[in-house]
């Protein structure tokens, strides 16, 4: 398992809510004020004079109790959250007014950091994968395959990512940038402390390599704002006889509207979805013009999910790109997110996508096309040897 210090969210993981980004964007945006509006209005049936949905009841009794809580001075995040646990909503989650704007920092690309990815070896200990270039952590000399031993004087060996994620964060504390954190290191034999300031850092959501062989690597960390032109920059910007793999490994989702316009990258046109918010059915499309005809292969894994899982569907069902790598993660629902008070907001499931071809993804997930078990590199080079086994995908 592997990890970095922002799209974990590590303090819902601990209430047993959603792993992953919300599923947002084109099917709900927050408002400023009262309930959460969706982006067009028109296109969603009213309710009035027809029996309530289970979405719809589950949010008003969520609302219901949060309201009394706060009538009798009691804490209105802690019963709603008591009240989405009893809905048995597996995805269902409660932020604080805090958490929440973090949340939406980070899918606009930006999060409270000091610059480091990690994960979790066989042994338990926890080493550096990633530093980000010009972040606190690199300022202070840290470098790819150190050790983090402890954060802040607390042993991290054996932790899951995520937990070591949010000391990192400081999430316990609400830590904001300028806060210090302590980072216990060892490099061979030599072990060390640094004191680093957490500071303000824009995420790297998409990262392109060129292989030998004419192969270009787009790899997705998350689908923050900006991250579908980013992919149609690089697939333009990529010689003309290049293949490609789209690395999705790890990618816990991001907004919908960023994930089709990736499709859109490498379709012409057609349907990337289907979805239903409170059993009305919609679709999602994909813009005419992509490039069809450069092998592509997608590269996935368990930490694949939501709108990572979305995309990948898509092309898979197209005929469009070969899915290498094993069974993503299996979130394939609709959040709606409902202000409540104290800036309380409660993430609701209202409903479920579909792949083009009608294959549910919540809780099977997409099956590879090539199952490799292979992870890092190595998954790569497999990948590589589908690709030189392709022709133009026309």
């Amino acid at each position: 398992m592997s990890g970095r210090d922002l799209f974990c969210q590590p303090r819902r993981i601990r209430r047993g809510a959603a792993l992953t980004l919300v599923f947002a964007s084109v099917l709900v945006a927050g408002a400023a004020t009262g309930s959460f509006d969706e982006p067009d209005r028109s296109d969603r049936k009213s309710a009035s004079g027809t029996a309530r949905s289970a979405p719809v009841a589950r949010t008003e009794e969520v609302a219901k109790a949060a309201a009394e809580a706060k009538a009798d001075g009691k804490s209105p995040m802690e019963a709603a959250e008591r009240a989405v646990s009893r809905s048995g909503d597996r995805w269902g989650a409660v932020y604080s007014q805090g958490e929440y704007e973090e949340f939406e920092e980070a899918l606009d690309g930006q999060y409270t950091g000091v610059g480091l990815w990690a994960r979790r070896e066989r042994d338990g200990r926890i080493e550096v994968t990633r530093v980000q270039s010009g972040s606190p952590a690199a300022t202070a000399g840290v470098r790819k395959g150190d050790r983090l031993r402890s954060v802040d004087g607390e042993n991290v060996d054996g932790q899951p990512v995520t937990d070591v994620v949010s000391l990192l964060r400081g999430d316990a504390q609400d830590a904001a940038a300028g806060t210090t954190v302590t980072l216990g290191l060892e490099r061979g034999t030599h072990a060390w402390s640094e004191t680093v300031r957490r500071a303000r850092l824009s995420t790297d959501s998409v990262t392109v390599r060129r292989l030998a062989g004419e192969v270009t690597v787009i790899k997705i960390a998350a689908f923050t704002k900006g991250v579908g032109d980013l992919v149609h920059t690089a697939v333009r910007q990529a010689p003309a006889d290049s293949a490609f793999i789209l690395d999705l490994r790890g990618n816990s989702g991001g907004l919908v509207t960023e994930a089709v316009t990736t499709a859109s990258a490498f379709l012409d046109g057609g349907l990337v979805a289907t979805y239903d918010i409170d059993g009305e059915q919609r679709a999602l499309h994909a813009t005419a013009g992509g490039d069809t005809t450069r092998p592509l292969v997608a590269l996935v894994d368990g930490g694949t999910m939501s709108a990572a899982e979305m995309l990948t569907g898509a092309l898979q069902d197209r005929g469009r790109a070969v899915v290498v790598g094993s069974r993503t993660f299996g979130k394939g629902s609709v959040q709606m997110p409902s202000k409540l008070p104290d800036g309380v907001v409660a993430e609701l499931t209202v409903g479920h996508y579909r792949t083009p071809s009608g294959h549910t993804v919540d809780g099977r997930g997409i099956t590879p096309d090539l199952d490799v078990t292979a992870q890092g590199q190595a998954a790569v080079e497999r990948a590589e040897t589908v690709l030189s086994g392709l022709g133009d995908a026309s």
